[in-house]
């Protein structure tokens, strides 16, 4: 199983970057997870868009999803063009309503997959991997998620700390976790984001093997995100780094 870095960058990009999106591969299976600016053509130069299997979106901020309009287009076209023969299973949460009734209709794209109706525990097998969405804790409709192949990995989304991503990210191989802000924002972000401390400190307490911080604010210095996503840990915390692949 392999993460590779597509973007990361929250509420929007550093020039030349891209906001949030992860490809997630193994076995030749290949999920995207988030479509936020810019990731489509960086997902681009890992596969071509036939090669794709599922696309999950942990929820519907801009920065998560504006790609996924860019993506319908191309699906669509390589549907009509005989270069795909149908559309890709999309899993997403059930608003906001303006946003999430424009992309259920790209039916000529996407196989739609709502999470707020899928039976609790809200586990699925996707692509090959077992997925479990978990509700986050952030001001709209959001989802943390496993993925389960080989290896455990966890993505947090958008969320604020809570006991059920801490279950959730247990034993965790690769825990790719929101590292919105530093301790100064604390009051800022309080109930809908994490600092990078409060990303440590969760990943310490879920046990999991390695860290990987992410959503990151581009006018912050990340040595200073990373020193303190460490110092919450107890140990080495990685950055999220456009185009880094990382093996799970």
């Amino acid at each position: 199983m392999k993460l590779t870095v597509l973007g990361c960058w929250a509420p929007y990009p550093r020039v030349s970057g891209a906001c949030s999106g992860y490809l997630l591969q193994e076995n030749n299976r290949n999920l995207l997870l988030d479509a936020g600016n810019g990731v489509l053509s960086r997902l681009l130069q890992h596969i071509d868009i036939q090669e794709l299997d599922a696309v999950l979106l942990s929820h519907l901020h801009p920065d998560h999803l504006m790609d996924i309009y860019a993506l319908r287009h191309a699906i669509e076209a390589a549907i009509r063009e005989g270069r795909m023969d149908k559309p890709i299973p999309l899993y997403l949460p059930n608003g906001p309503a303006e946003d999430f009734d424009r992309i259920t209709g790209f039916t000529n794209a996407f196989v739609i997959n709502v999470i707020d109706r899928l039976p609790e525990p809200r586990e699925v097998h996707v692509a090959g991997c077992r997925v479990k969405f978990v509700p986050a804790k952030h001001n709209l409709p959001a989802y943390s998620m496993l993925l389960e192949g080989s290896k455990r990995f966890v993505y947090s989304g958008d969320t604020a700390y809570q006991e059920e991503l801490i279950k959730l990210a247990a034993g965790a191989d690769l825990f790719l976790c929101e590292a919105s802000g530093l301790d100064s924002d604390m009051n800022y972000l309080q109930e809908n984001h994490l600092t990078a401390r409060q990303a440590g400190e969760l990943a310490r307490a879920a046990g999991a093997k390695r860290l990987v911080i992410t959503h990151f604010y581009p006018e912050y210095v990340l040595s200073l995100l990373q020193r303190q996503a460490a110092e919450g840990f107890g140990r080495q915390v990685e950055l999220a780094r456009e185009g880094a692949t990382l093996e799970v």
